[in-house]
């Protein structure tokens, strides 16, 4: 009798463990992405299509007395993928309000994509929260990096892009930016039909320089740089 009991005793401590080590892998390693109909954006994620996924944070990096909450989603449809994202803040520190300027001098979200992960080479994209955009095209070659304006960025190719500062009494508490990626605008790389079953590497970050010093967060850890493209996560389109 004590010696079934014993038994029933590990398989139950095994079978929880498998499924603690199953959910970290996916959490930690694999984000789903659920695939929905095509919509308008706002700015602040107000369309029912985003509640087909959860909220994700990110971590922060960096020592500091800030600890603002920061958070993004993302959605796909046959056209092109959606991202939103949302962080509490108490203030602009930025005064970049033109497209294509240094953009990560100043508080910034960005998203990085990396379709054919054996292909050294992803797209960046930044905004903040005056509504300013970078998109940049990343070779990674030779242990050298530069980046890249897309040609003809307009029209199909563009992304578009909704961004709303968040006040209560008069005082600022977040921002949030709501963006779609058409699936144009990933040409000439490889592996953009999205579906089910599609991987792609990514991350995501944010910026943030309200304490005077550039404070980092990212969904998945990097060391030094941004541009770490080895240690980005992985998104399975489901």
């Amino acid at each position: 009798m004590y010696s079934i009991y014993l038994r029933k005793l590990f398989f139950l401590a095994f079978a929880i463990a498998i499924h603690i080590n199953a959910s970290a892998l996916i959490n930690i390693d694999t984000l789903l992405v659920p695939k929905v109909t095509d919509f308008e954006l706002d700015g602040a994620g107000n369309n029912e299509q985003w509640n087909k996924t959860f909220w994700t944070e990110l971590i922060q990096l960096d020592s500091s007395n800030l600890s603002y909450e920061t958070k993004f989603k993302i959605v796909y449809s046959e056209k092109g993928i959606y991202v939103l994202f949302s962080g509490v803040d108490k203030k602009i520190t930025s005064t970049f309000t033109k497209d294509f300027e240094d953009l990560f001098r100043a508080d910034v979200f960005e998203v990085f994509f990396h379709p054919q992960p054996t292909t050294p080479i992803y797209l960046e994209y930044e905004v903040n929260a005056l509504n300013a955009e970078l998109v940049l095209l990343i070779p990674h070659l030779d242990h050298k990096m530069t980046g890249w304006i897309p040609w003809k960025y307009n029209d199909k190719r563009k992304v578009v892009k909704k961004v709303q500062v968040h006040k209560e009494n008069n005082e600022m508490y977040k921002w949030t930016a709501e963006l779609y990626f058409p699936l144009n605008l990933f040409e000439p790389l490889q592996n953009i039909e999205v579906k089910k079953g599609i991987y792609w590497n990514a991350n995501f970050y944010r910026l943030d320089y309200d304490s005077g010093k550039m404070v980092k967060w990212a969904w998945a850890p990097i060391n030094k740089s941004f541009h770490e493209f080895e240690k980005f996560g992985v998104l399975l389109f489901n």
